[in-house]
């Protein structure tokens, strides 16, 4: 490698241009060949970095989104439910909910796929450009409850707050107490008309006063503004991870 080369790599590192490090000699080959103006062989060396860094923005995008598994709409099971609207899930995911701070919530039984729609919706809005958080509401009310204690509340709702869409699931899954139903109504109240939610329950609406401690009035409160702007998809079926005892003859 001639000195030029050489320095030419250095500073290719140095300012972190990896796509145009590994490509440029081989492209430079090829416009040689092919005759290329040099505004094309730097246009495609250009596109090369930026597809690379737009790769690596995604990528870290969807680590921060906390999701439990990579879940994608086209894995999904549309002949397994008795019941489900595909053409409103589907519209779902063109995404148009954000742009209002909408919200989404998958209602159902267990083991009907409502964890996988609500992953495949945060995954595809990160491959759309847009920042996602996934949990589920035990380890909201938990981690909160933690900050509270030591002081740190404010600073853990932010976190919550700052994604585009906050992704809770299995809601309904478990009982909360006064202090739990206080703490996850905290994050609906200040996310609403500032940030999407995308929630999954195994409850309707009319059980949910059991599910905030017997609270009529925190109850009403949180579903006033979880459903002002908001699609609710239900479910209705038996449970897909008992498929394989149901279908045995």
């Amino acid at each position: 490698m001639n000195p030029a080369a050489t320095q030419l790599d250095e500073q290719l590192t140095t300012l972190k241009l990896l796509a145009v490090q590994e490509h440029y000699a081989s492209l430079a080959t090829e416009a040689a060949q092919k005759q290329w103006p040099h505004i094309d062989y730097l246009a495609r060396l250009i596109d090369g970095e930026a597809l690379r860094r737009q790769h690596l923005t995604i990528q870290r995008r969807i680590a921060a989104a906390r999701f439990p598994g990579i879940k994608t709409l086209d894995q999904f099971d549309w002949n397994w439910p008795k019941k489900i609207n595909r053409p409103q899930v589907q519209n779902l995911f063109r995404l148009a909910f954000l742009p209002a701070h909408g919200n989404v919530i998958f209602m159902g039984g267990v083991g009907l796929g409502k964890s996988h729609l609500a992953g495949a919706l945060g995954y595809a809005a990160c491959l759309a450009g847009h920042s996602v958080r996934f949990t589920t509401a035990v380890d909201i009310i938990n981690t909160l409850t933690a900050a509270q204690a030591t002081h740190r509340l404010k600073a853990e709702l932010k976190r919550l707050l700052a994604p585009q869409i906050l992704c809770i699931d299995e809601v309904g899954y478990l009982p909360i107490d006064k202090t739990g139903a206080d703490l996850l109504f905290q994050v609906i109240s200040q996310r609403y008309e500032r940030g999407s939610i995308v929630l999954t329950t195994n409850q309707p609406y009319k059980h949910w006063a059991k599910l905030f401690n017997n609270d009529s009035t925190l109850t009403s409160a949180v579903l006033d503004r979880l459903l002002h702007h908001a699609d609710t998809v239900v479910i209705e079926g038996q449970s897909y991870r008992m498929k394989d005892q149901i279908e045995a003859p």
